[in-house]
């Protein structure tokens, strides 16, 4: 049976959301999207607007920090028959909360989500992309990847958990041909979850003031078509206007 190319993507969830954004411009581009998320609804419209433009897609309800819900998802992309040319582990859960407040399921929650899961995925991943040797695997970090900052010390801890295995497993299956990558987003991501939750800094950072969705997604994408002998492993992306 020929197999066809596809990307698979976990952390869809609102259609202004970068998930979704990276499943759209990824069908976009004549790639089957696997979506997988916690919410059937979300999925679905997801999945209705990817086919309206003329896509191809399959969702699989899936929670990432469940290891069996991560197994089942590329069982779903190996029954059919589908070679993974990119992954992306889009799962981004944040909790405010100041150390000595911080109960211990909080803690683990966050550590749960953010890095474990991407543990569950990225191992799948790599077990599917070893076959044909190739394929893009992408992290979605955060600025508390680099720098911890309260109230977000636990959010923190878990992406700085996540970019060392991004690194560790580029350093181990580069040379088997699977481009591992991590992204720091160093700013706010103007979807749904920021306009919502806190308009008027939304507003207050004014035009090209957050970073746009499809311009993420475009970079994903050039960062996928790297030649192997100029492979990139970790970028940060921010709009011009953000100080770091």
């Amino acid at each position: 049976m020929e197999q066809k190319c596809s990307a698979v993507i976990i952390g869809v969830g609102p259609d202004q959301g970068l998930g979704a954004s990276l499943a759209k411009f990824f069908s976009g581009k004549g790639l089957h999207v696997f979506i997988a998320g916690r919410s059937e609804d979300k999925l679905h419209n997801i999945a209705e607007k990817i086919r309206q433009t003329g896509g191809t897609v399959s969702t699989v309800l899936a929670d990432a920090t469940v290891e069996r819900d991560v197994a089942h998802l590329f069982k779903m992309v190996q029954l059919d028959a589908q070679s993974i040319e990119i992954a992306a582990y889009n799962v981004d859960s944040n909790i405010p909360s100041p150390l000595l407040e911080m109960d211990t399921e909080t803690f683990t929650k966050l550590w749960r989500q953010n890095c474990l899961g991407a543990f569950f995925f990225g191992k799948e991943a790599v077990k599917a992309m070893k076959v044909k040797q190739k394929g893009t695997l992408f992290f979605t970090g955060a600025t508390a990847s680099l720098r911890a900052k309260p109230p977000f010390t636990a959010f923190a801890s878990a992406k700085a958990g996540l970019r060392a295995l991004a690194q560790g497993m580029a350093r181990e299956f580069s040379p088997q041909g699977i481009h591992v990558v991590h992204t720091i987003i160093d700013g706010v991501i103007d979807g749904e979850r920021a306009r919502n939750q806190f308009p008027d800094y939304v507003k207050a950072k004014g035009k090209d003031g957050l970073l746009q969705l499809d311009a993420i997604a475009e970079t994903y994408w050039a960062i996928h078509k790297q030649h192997p002998s100029a492979w990139t492993h970790e970028l940060d992306l921010r709009p011009f206007k953000e100080p770091f």
